[in-house]
C-alpha cells in the first residue's frame, strides 16, 4: 500500500482534461482550494466548507508523498476510511475539487490493493466505494477511459461490516463526552461527601432497619405498660427539617479560570474573507464529541481564526505547538467559527502610544516535551478553569492585563496589573511564571516585557 507519487502538476493535467474551461494553462497548484466554484457552478459552498475543502487538499497531497512512513499513511487511510463511513463525498454529498484530488491520488494505491485489502475485515470498504463513485458518477463527470479506471467488482465483498448508524454514532460520542465530564464530577463529590454510592446506599438501609426496631420495641414496652400506642396529633405534625442544600462553591476570581492548554496546529492558511487573519486547525486534547469541534486526520480538533496574518509567517503557524486559551465563547469571524485563541507576545505600548498592529508578535511556545491537551496554569495560582467563560462578566478582558513575559523571557501572570486582585495577603504574591501541569515554562523568542493576549 505505498503512496502514490503523483504530483501537483499532474493533478492539473488531470483536471484540465476534464475541465478545460474551467481550468486553464495559468490555473496554478496555488488556484486549487478556490476551484470547487468553477468545476461546479450549480452547487455554493459555506466558509467552513470551502476552508474543509482546502484542508482535504491537503491531506490528499501527504497521501500522495512517497516517503510517507507506512504506520502514518495506514493512519491516514484509516481515519479517512471512517469519515467516508457516513459521506458520499467529503464534504458529505456535496461534490469538490478535493474529491478528485484524492481520486487522483489514491486511484493508483487502490489498483494495487488486494481483495483482502480492499473488503476485508480490515480493508477500507468505505474508500474502495468512493474511487468506484468519483470515477463513474455523472456528478464528476471525469474524463476517464474504461481502460485507466479502477477495476472494482461490487459483489466480491470479503467482509460484511455491521452498517454505521449516524445516529447511534452521535449518541456514542455524546456518551463518551458525558462519561469525560462524569469523571471530573466523580472527583469532585467524593470529596466534598457525596457520591457514597452502592455502600453509602446498604448503610443508609442498615440505619432505616435499626430505627424501625427500635420504635417496634419502645411500642411493645409502651403496650406491655398500658400506654396509648397511637402517636397524638403534634407528634403526626412533627416533621424532620430538611437539610438545605449548599450553594456550590464558587471559584474565587483568579487567572486559574482561564482554560489554557498545550495545542498543536496541524494546519493554518489564510482566512478566505479577510486578509488579516489565519484559520488554523488545532488539536488541544479535547474528548470525541466535545462542543465546537470536528475530526482532521484522525484528531479532535478546533477551528481558530486568529488576526495574525501579515504578523508571523504562514510557515510558523504550521506543524507547531503553541498555548490556546479553550474557554472563550465561540464567536463567528468573518464566516468562520472560532472555537479557541492562540496566545501571542506583543510590545508593550509606552504611555500615549497608539497600537498600529504592526507587530512585531511572537506566539508563546510551551516546553518542547508537553504533550498536546497538557494544562497549562501560572505558579501560585491553583484551581479549576470555568466550563465556558461568561462574556457579560468579563472574566478574560480583566484577567489578561496581568499576562506579560519577563526580561527572562518567560511568560508569567502579574497580579499588579489587575486592580481587582489587589487585597490583603494576595497582593504579595510575585510575578507567577506560566507553567504546564508537567512543569515546563511557556516562554517567547525575544520580547522581554511585552503583552500577553
Amino acid at each position: 500500500m505505498a503512496p502514490s507519487s503523483r504530483t501537483p502538476s499532474a493533478l492539473l493535467d488531470f483536471l484540465r482534461s476534464s475541465y478545460p474551461s474551467a481550468v486553464t494553462p495559468s490555473t496554478s497548484e496555488a488556484n486549487l482550494p478556490g476551484l470547487s466554484h468553477e468545476l461546479f457552478p450549480k452547487t455554493s459552498y459555506t466558509d467552513n466548507e470551502k476552508v474543509e475543502t482546502s484542508q482535504w487538499l491537503t491531506t490528499s497531497s501527504r497521501l500522495a508523498t512517497p516517503d510517507e512512513d507506512e504506520a502514518k499513511h495506514a493512519e491516514r487511510l484509516g481515519s479517512l476510511n471512517i469519515h467516508l463511513s457516513t459521506r458520499t463525498t467529503l464534504l458529505g454529498s456535496k461534490p469538490s475539487v478535493a474529491d478528485i484530488a484524492l481520486y487522483y491520488r489514491l486511484a493508483p494505491a487502490v489498483k494495487s490493493w488486494s481483495a483482502e485489502e480492499r473488503t476485508g475485515e480490515h480493508g477500507y470498504h468505505h474508500i474502495v466505494r468512493f474511487i468506484d463513485f468519483v470515477q463513474n458518477a455523472p456528478l464528476f463527470a471525469l474524463a476517464i477511459k474504461d481502460e485507466d479506471k479502477v477495476k472494482i467488482d461490487v459483489s466480491d465483498v470479503k467482509f460484511v461490516h455491521k452498517p454505521l448508524d449516524a445516529k447511534e454514532e452521535k449518541e456514542r460520542k455524546k456518551k463518551e463526552k458525558a462519561a469525560a465530564t462524569a469523571a471530573g464530577g466523580d472527583r469532585k463529590e467524593l470529596l466534598s461527601g457525596k457520591g457514597r454510592g452502592e455502600e453509602g446506599n446498604k448503610a443508609s438501609k442498615k440505619e432505616q432497619a435499626r430505627d424501625a426496631a427500635t420504635r417496634a420495641e419502645d411500642e411493645a414496652k409502651g403496650m406491655v405498660a398500658g400506654e396509648a400506642t397511637q402517636p397524638s396529633k403534634k407528634e403526626k405534625k412533627d416533621k424532620q427539617p430538611k437539610l438545605q442544600k449548599q450553594a456550590p462553591k464558587e471559584t474565587p476570581f483568579s487567572p486559574c479560570l482561564i482554560d489554557l492548554r498545550v495545542g498543536h496546529i496541524l494546519k493554518a492558511e489564510n482566512h478566505p474573507n479577510a486578509d488579516s487573519l489565519y484559520v488554523s486547525t488545532i488539536a488541544c486534547g479535547d474528548a470525541p464529541g466535545t462542543d465546537n469541534t470536528s475530526e482532521y486526520e484522525g484528531q479532535v480538533v478546533r477551528t481558530v481564526c486568529s488576526g495574525l496574518n501579515g504578523l508571523v509567517p504562514l510557515e510558523e503557524m504550521q506543524g507547531r505547538k503553541i498555548v490556546a486559551v479553550c474557554n472563550l465563547k465561540p464567536v463567528t469571524m468573518r464566516g468562520i467559527k472560532s472555537a479557541a485563541m492562540v496566545l501571542a507576545a506583543s510590545p508593550r505600548l509606552k504611555e500615549g502610544e497608539e497600537d498600529n498592529h504592526k507587530g512585531p508578535v511572537e506566539l508563546v511556545t510551551p516546553p518542547a516535551d508537553a504533550k498536546v491537551g497538557e494544562r497549562v496554569m501560572f505558579e501560585g495560582w491553583a484551581g479549576e478553569p470555568e466550563g465556558v467563560l461568561n462574556p457579560k462578566k468579563k472574566v478574560w478582558e480583566t484577567l489578561q492585563p496581568g499576562f506579560t513575559t519577563t526580561t527572562g523571557l518567560e511568560v508569567g501572570f502579574d497580579m499588579g496589573a489587575v486592580p481587582q486582585l489587589q487585597a490583603g495577603e494576595e497582593a504579595k504574591k510575585p510575578v507567577g511564571k506560566l507553567v504546564t501541569a508537567s512543569g515546563g515554562t511557556c516562554t517567547v523568542k525575544s520580547l522581554g516585557n511585552a503583552v500577553v493576549r
